[in-house]
């Protein structure tokens, strides 16, 4: 029996879907006291599972299907000239990539954009403790990047790498630089890395073409989307 065999996984009851509140959702979780290490972590990705702080999920919704994972191969893809864009917009900033951490300056980052751009989301008021669990801890595979302008911190990717590319986990940054979009910079930046380092793709989790806050994911092609048949490429 292989690990991914062996690993217990847990139902939730319904609940309020966060992206469609029209919809219930369910939940699988994986056992959170199994060992995952990060082969097993890459092949719970294969299969459409994400992470949130120390828990690895997937949407398992009985009477919808709106969920979809996609991934970007990075060798394939091409900026187009709305990205192009982006990426000149940017030039004058730095990046880092550093290991996850709890400070004051990334904290404060963190509660001002949750505070500005999610006031109506579940995670309003920001919470440092909850910060903590969510982005700072849980896994060994994770690492931030920051972008500074000069020596302002304005924005931080979180992601995770995985045996065959990188997981986005989470992107927060300045409001005041939302003409920036640095979201997208960030998605360019992060395949940029996932082709230097000869992996093949960039997971950018759950395209929800009815939601607002998540039908971005589906402009970066062509992609890869997770169907009942397996992974599908979308030109």
């Amino acid at each position: 029996m292989t690990e991914l065999e062996a690993l217990k996984f847990f139902q939730t009851p319904d609940h309020p879907c966060s992206y469609l509140p029209s919809e219930q959702a369910t939940t699988v979780f994986a056992d959170p006291d199994a060992i995952i290490d990060t082969q097993l972590y890459t092949q719970l990705s294969q299969l459409g599972f994400r992470r949130s702080g120390a828990h690895i999920y997937r949407p398992y919704c009985h009477a919808c299907t709106a969920c979809i994972p996609v991934r970007i191969p990075v060798s394939a893809f091409a900026a187009k000239r709305r990205h192009q864009r982006v990426l000149m917009r940017n030039q004058a900033l730095t990046k880092h990539r550093l290991a996850p951490h709890n400070s004051d300056e990334i904290w404060m980052l963190y509660e001002r954009y949750i505070n500005h751009r999610h006031s109506d989301g579940d995670m309003f008021p920001a919470d440092r403790e909850q910060f903590v669990s969510f982005l700072v801890t849980g896994r060994p595979e994770a690492f931030f990047t920051e972008y500074r302008l000069g020596e302002q911190l304005i924005a931080v990717a979180v992601s995770d790498q995985l045996d065959d590319g990188l997981s986005a986990i989470y992107t927060f940054f300045d409001p005041d630089h939302a003409a920036r979009s640095l979201g997208t910079l960030a998605i360019l930046d992060l395949m940029q890395q996932t082709n230097a380092a000869a992996l093949p793709y960039l997971y950018l989790g759950y395209w929800i073409e009815a939601s607002d806050k998540m039908r971005y994911k589906g402009d970066f092609r062509p992609q890869e989307r997770l169907t009942s048949t397996g992974w599908q490429q979308i030109p």
